[in-house]
């Protein structure tokens, strides 16, 4: 559990460090930290679900190709 909120503070930092750096804004800076890896997680979920379905296809294609 400590891993996983020491990589949620550093990829709320990055977040808010490079919008700062590009737009000089704090407010904007904090938006896009919390935000973007709201969004990020949401995509996750999604790729991880059409992973399951056309990589698991795939996957399967492959295996009866080696096998004959």
């Amino acid at each position: 559990m400590t891993k996983t909120i020491t990589f949620a503070i550093m990829h709320f930092s990055i977040a808010f460090a490079v919008t700062y750096i590009i737009t000089g804004s704090f407010v904007l800076g904090g938006l896009v930290a919390l935000v973007e890896p709201a969004v990020n997680t949401v995509g996750y979920v999604v790729h991880e679900k059409v992973w399951q379905r056309f990589g698991s296809a795939q996957s399967a294609a492959n295996k009866v190709k080696y096998v004959r």
